[in-house]
């Protein structure tokens, strides 16, 4: 197997220096099954100089590529980065994603074993993602309960043959805004009958960091993004599962909408709770608290999407 790593990225450049080093220092124990690998990053019209400083540091990832577009959004890059992929085996990471030097050959294994045990080769891996705010070690942090994902095909740590992505149709690029356009691909692979093989050897540690208040605004913008993502998600498959999913049922409304009372809970009315919090060394609880009202502005969003308000 030759393996094409793909990596979107927009503004984070200090954690895909990170990302980029874990995978030049990958150990492949089998090279009778990887005959090698290489590293595709799309930059999605960053304007934090990571285009610049991939030029100055070309000569520290001789397996790396780099391709760049205008702001298009992930779906448009991950689709030029398969264009582009030469490897038979895709393996699917995000730019803040910092991985183990085993990952590569976890994936080639998961998909070997896999294989095996179901008599095919429709299937997929997925590798654990591991939350972290530890820029200085991230893959110091242990796998923790709030890390499960039941997501079906998420691209956050993926590896899938290529065939099936371009049987599929790859990915939609009318998803230019945050959320769902890895999500929706996968309703289509499902469709292919592939299967979803977990891999929790393939570990990558994804690094945020700790949250602010100042955080609040682009948290609420991309959960507005996300309503109206989930919207052409649902268009596109008109199914209950998905309403489930995006949060378009009137069982989401009454939550969300009881929790956050209204909306009387939101960004202002709780600010000084969630600085206590904060300064408590509680951020990632206080996340979880602001969450009550996020769901709230994104659920709102999947409704006003739905109705046709919004549009220019």
């Amino acid at each position: 197997m030759f393996f094409s790593i793909i990596i979107p990225t927009y503004n984070r450049r200090p954690i895909l220096e990170k990302c980029l080093r874990a995978l030049e220092w990958q150990k492949l124990r089998d090279h009778s099954q990887i005959s090698g690998y290489e590293v595709i990053v799309i930059d999605d019209g960053s304007t934090d100089g990571t285009l610049e400083w991939l030029a100055e540091n070309r000569e520290e990832f001789p397996r790396m590529r780099c391709l760049e577009q205008a702001h298009q959004g992930p779906a448009t890059a991950r689709n030029r980065g398969i264009e582009a992929a030469q490897g038979e085996i895709i393996i699917f990471i995000d730019s803040d994603l910092v991985v183990t030097e085993n990952f590569i050959q976890a994936h080639a294994d998961g998909l070997r074993e896999g294989e095996e045990r179901i008599g095919s080769d429709r299937l997929f891996t997925y590798g654990h993602v591991i939350n972290t705010c530890n820029f200085e070690n991230p893959t110091a942090e242990p796998y923790k309960i709030t890390d499960f994902s039941a997501a079906y095909f998420a691209t956050g740590n993926v590896a899938i043959a290529r065939k099936w992505l371009e049987k599929a149709g790859g990915f939609d690029p009318s998803f230019s805004l945050y959320g769902w356009e890895d999500l929706e691909l996968g309703v289509r692979l499902k469709k292919l009958d592939l299967k979803l093989i977990k891999c929790p050897q393939a570990a990558g540690y994804h690094w945020h960091p700790p949250f602010t208040l100042d955080d609040l605004p682009r948290a609420i913008n991309r959960e507005i993004e996300r309503g109206k993502m989930g919207v052409v998600f649902y268009k596109k498959h008109p199914t209950l599962e998905v309403r489930m999913m995006i949060q378009m049922t009137g069982l989401h409304r009454i939550l969300w909408g009881m929790l956050s009372l209204g909306g009387r809970l939101n960004e202002r009315t709780m600010a000084g709770f969630l600085q206590w919090l904060i300064n408590q060394g509680k951020s990632q609880l206080a996340l979880e608290v602001a969450r009550i009202f996020l769901n709230w502005y994104n659920v709102k969003a999947v409704y006003a999407a739905a109705n046709g308000e919004g549009k220019e």
